[in-house]
């Protein structure tokens, strides 16, 4: 069987190289390409897929928040996550928000190609169950809130954490110490719950402040 694969990565010469890869396989083939999360709903809508390739940094609609509209939508293909992040803990919560597998892009190709043949014979990299899903959800809607209640100087820390601004480069940027941006950054943490810096990192990306 033909699967029909959907592309979505920014770059072109990602789509380009990734097309160029599964043409020389006998039974994936992209039938759709898009380089940002708009464009994905898009085509989702009129067209036909077997299985979504996704990268997680892209303009506009990012990564994570498109899998849980994809989820929300009660759209159930398999997504395959193909992200330049190689991070356990960021892996899990896309699991966790509704993608079917992770890979990060140092990856092989054979790698790649099978995890879209296994995705394909329903098998899930992780299964997260409904209270696991629940949790997350719930811890999401509470971070959101959490974060409402930063301050200004806590949220400017953030953003430019999320955007990978060291300690030492963020003190120069706000022309404050050290010790300063260190406390800052301990307490959003604690505020948000972030159990580590990808937590911080992935929560970034689902709203947008990966500038």
């Amino acid at each position: 069987m033909t699967i029909r694969l959907l592309i979505a990565d920014d770059y072109v010469i990602v789509r380009q190289g990734l097309k160029q890869i599964f043409s020389l396989t006998d039974h994936i083939r992209v039938t759709g390409e898009a380089a940002n999360g708009e464009q994905v709903m898009e085509l989702l809508s009129k067209d036909a897929f077997d299985a979504l390739l996704l990268d997680m940094c892209m303009p506009g609609i990012n990564g994570m928040e498109l899998i849980m509209r994809i989820r929300a939508g009660n759209i159930s293909l398999p997504i395959l996550v193909f992200s330049v992040i190689d991070s356990p803990q960021v892996a899990r919560l896309a699991l966790q928000a509704g993608a079917s597998a992770y890979l990060d892009k140092s990856s092989p190709t054979e790698a790649v190609i099978a995890a879209i043949d296994k995705l394909m014979a329903k098998e899930r990299s992780v299964v997260a169950g409904p209270n696991e899903n629940n949790a997350f959800v719930l811890k999401r809607k509470a971070q959101e809130e959490a974060h409402q209640s930063l301050s200004k100087r806590e949220r400017q820390v953030l953003r430019l954490l999320v955007n990978g601004k060291r300690i030492n480069d963020i003190a120069e940027e706000l022309a404050i110490s050290n010790n300063a941006v260190s406390t800052y950054k301990a307490r959003l943490m604690q505020k948000m719950d972030f159990q580590s810096h990808a937590e911080l990192m992935c929560y970034g990306l689902a709203h947008g402040l990966l500038e």
